[in-house]
């Protein structure tokens, strides 16, 4: 139940943050056989960002799972050992929001692994114990939510795609107006920018942090196809002629194009990108187009190193770097 008083607000991913908290993976079986490779890129990744200053805690399953993660990451890194199945905290972890006094709370949300896809031990309840070693009061919100799903700009607009939100495998009894009004109650989000399909192949119906991103107050960053044979080239446009409608400015980054694996098009996007407090992680897949996705981030954030990592073998595993960690915003 959502306690009334004092309006708060999901802060964009620039602001401040305490800490970042990453997954590293554990089941084999949902790696595609590339679960060692899968491993040494979140590594990589957690160790960039501590590396940069910031506090990682890296969370774990087991004692050997810990002891798989230890020999890859930098000493800057620390691992906490936790309950869950995927690695996907964007999902799973707890949303936090904050008070203009700096006051925060977690939102904790219902969670159905995707729509029914993929439930696994852990995921209904890892948000909770991470807000309770955060010292975070919790609120528990009566509809099913993914954070990868919603993208802020912190002056209480926030973008996410029909395809996953009105998706009646996550809240068939509601309307897009309930959703509209549970986002403001929830989260503060006051404007909704109502954006179409998600990538294709995407196993989240859509989630839109491997679409579009805010990277300031109403800019948002959306890809450009790369090539007559990129497969998503439709959806980008749509995204762009959606959010200009909105009066949204927009920033286009080249796509990674056609992105393969066992045959089947992966939804490989420069957009599942982190921002840290001194770094910003892109992933890369080894393509043509990577050096001209990360030149082009690098120009929305100046103050910050932008970094790029391999990250096909993550993405075999259904997601990236943004998908797996979850951001501690600063009181």
């Amino acid at each position: 139940m959502i306690m009334a008083g004092t309006l708060m607000q999901m802060p964009p991913e620039w602001h401040r943050q305490d800490w970042l908290w990453i997954g590293f993976p554990h089941l084999a079986d949902e790696w595609s056989g590339v679960i060692g490779r899968a491993q040494e890129q979140i590594a990589a990744f957690a160790s960039a960002v501590a590396e940069s200053g910031q506090e990682v805690r890296l969370i774990v399953r087991d004692a050997a799972n810990e002891m798989r993660a230890r020999r890859l990451v930098s000493g800057a890194v620390t691992l906490e050992r936790r309950v869950y199945g995927d690695v996907w905290l964007r999902d799973t972890g707890p949303l936090v929001v904050r008070a203009e006094d700096g006051a925060r709370r977690a939102r904790l949300f219902g969670f159905n692994g995707w729509g029914g896809k993929y439930l696994m031990e852990g995921d209904q309840q890892v948000g909770a114990d991470l807000a309770e070693s955060a010292g975070l009061a919790a609120d528990r919100c009566d509809w099913i939510l993914e954070g990868g799903a919603l993208e802020g700009d912190g002056t209480g607009l926030v973008a996410t795609t029909e395809q996953c939100l009105l998706n009646p495998n996550r809240n068939a009894a509601l309307s897009r107006a309930d959703l509209e009004a549970r986002l403001a109650r929830d989260l503060g989000f006051d404007r909704v920018l109502w954006l179409g399909d998600g990538l294709i192949n995407d196993h989240t119906d859509g989630h839109v942090d491997n679409l579009a991103r805010f990277v300031g107050p109403n800019r948002i960053a959306v890809p450009r196809a790369t090539g007559p044979g990129d497969p998503n080239a439709a959806i980008y446009a749509s995204a762009s002629a959606r959010a200009r409608a909105a009066e949204v400015e927009v920033v286009e980054v080249p796509s990674p194009g056609l992105v393969e694996w066992g045959g089947m098009v992966q939804p490989a996007s420069y957009m599942n990108f982190v921002i840290a407090n001194e770094v910003v992680i892109v992933p890369v897949f080894g393509t043509q187009h990577d050096e001209g996705g990360l030149a082009a981030i690098a120009e929305l954030f100046p103050g910050r190193a932008v970094i790029g990592l391999m990250a096909d073998a993550v993405l075999a595993g259904g997601g990236g770097f943004h998908c797996s960690s979850q951001q501690m915003p600063s009181a």
